[in-house]
């Protein structure tokens, strides 16, 4: 046997990369199948690795762009998805401008998240929202459920709140560490995002995510003593929101909350 890369060479996943190939077909369609095909015609996967999840997508009735940072993934994707080529973007998902792909078009992501980037994954699809209608992926199993989580929850915290201001979070199901290759030490959970209908916030966007974030740095403390950096008048910091400890307080109570210290005079 010559050692040449055919066709078929497989991709070794690389560690510094997070990668972790998933290798079974029905959780592959079942990921793909998560989403709806509402509200865009464009679809984005990141990290596509050796197309597991890629050639479902191919057989939608949409459009299909894959991102992916590892040449050797992107060399067995042009070999083995000829019709693709033209759509894979060799670029760093958070790092690329998005618009130079889809103008103002709307598309929606998917992918089996890479763990150590999946959180500014989040984040960077939060700031790029008025594109992205959907949402869908596989993410650490805490990390997936954290993103789910409403207030009451111990794992409620700053992603479930500034996601779920925009976006309707579901968790959808858990996937086992056996059908990855190499087997991640935890499981993972699929979610999907679905932007809300009204997203436009009712209070200053950038007040917004400063309030939810000191609101969980201290996450034990009330609602008093963690936002005491905000210079709040004592008539507004009588309100018995002040009292609450954050884990308490829904998405749209702080968005509330938001508009109330925006309006303190």
């Amino acid at each position: 046997m010559s050692n040449h890369k055919g066709n078929n060479h497989q991709v070794k996943a690389k560690k510094f990369l997070g990668q972790h190939f998933l290798e079974d077909e029905s959780i592959a369609q079942d990921i793909a199948d998560s989403l709806t095909l509402n509200g865009y015609d464009n679809v984005l996967e990141i990290g596509p690795g050796m197309g597991v999840l890629t050639k479902y997508l191919l057989k939608k009735p949409i459009t299909t762009y894959v991102i992916e940072i590892d040449t050797e993934s992107v060399d067995y994707l042009k070999n083995n998805y000829l019709n693709l080529a033209p759509r894979i973007i060799e670029k760093d998902f958070l790092k690329y401008d998005l618009s130079q792909t889809f103008k103002e078009e709307s598309f929606a992501i998917i992918g089996n998240f890479p763990y150590n980037i999946s959180t500014q994954i989040v984040f960077k699809t939060l700031e790029l929202r008025n594109q992205i209608p959907e949402f869908s992926g596989m993410f650490q199993k805490e990390v997936a459920q954290r993103i789910c989580s409403k207030e009451g929850s111990k794992i409620y915290g700053i992603l479930s709140v500034l996601t779920q201001a925009f976006y309707e979070a579901e968790y959808l199901f858990t996937v086992p560490p056996t059908v990855f290759n190499p087997p991640p030490k935890i499981e993972s959970g699929v979610l999907r995002l679905t932007r809300k209908e009204n997203y436009n916030l009712p209070c200053d966007e950038k007040l917004f995510f400063k309030v939810v974030k000191a609101a969980f740095q201290q996450r034990r403390k009330t609602m008093r003593n963690s936002l005491k950096t905000f210079d709040l008048s004592d008539n507004l910091k009588a309100n018995v929101i002040f009292d609450k400890r954050p884990e308490q307080i829904s998405v749209a109570q702080f968005l509330e909350l938001t508009s109330l210290i925006e309006n303190d005079k």
